[in-house]
């Protein structure tokens, strides 16, 4: 049997949620039923809290449990729109080809590419997709400059 629940223990919960909509209680049941809350409630508090900034937009939700008492804060940052009607959201964003390698390496292990500049042309073909630019440059111009040789990619 597992040990006696502590009501003066903080817990710290996340869900995915749609801001503004009342989610289904039986998704949030497993997650914060054993905390003694009632799944109802607090998929209407997360509605609540979530339905003026985030309305129609997945977010994420930390619930912090305390007391059998839960609070609600948001921890994504996404412009609010209306997901039923906007699509094709352009992006409009820059970063440098220092932090494109830096992700990169985090994504080595579950890249196909046999080195390292092969994974920088993954996460450039992603900024694409995104609709970033790469230090003020076009990420598929970048590409074909680190297969011409011309950027240099560090090989760990």
């Amino acid at each position: 049997m597992p040990p006696k629940f502590d009501p003066t223990q903080v817990v710290d919960v996340f869900v995915r949620v749609t801001g503004g909509e009342v989610g289904a209680a039986s998704s949030l049941a497993p997650k914060i039923g054993p905390l003694g809350l009632s799944p109802k409630k607090i998929g209407e508090d997360i509605a609540k809290e979530t339905a003026k900034d985030w309305k129609g937009v997945r977010v994420t939700v930390k619930l912090t449990v305390q007391n059998r008492q839960a609070k609600v804060t948001v921890s994504l940052k996404e412009p609010e729109r209306d997901r039923k009607k906007t699509k094709n959201i352009k992006h409009n964003g820059n970063i440098s080809l220092d932090d494109v390698i830096d992700i990169a390496r985090v994504m080595r292990p579950r890249s196909m590419s046999k080195d390292l500049s092969g994974t920088v042309k993954e996460i450039l073909g992603t900024c694409v997709s995104v609709g970033c630019t790469v230090d003020g440059k076009d990420p598929k111009g970048l590409q074909q400059e680190i297969s011409d040789g011309d950027v240099e990619i560090p090989q760990d």
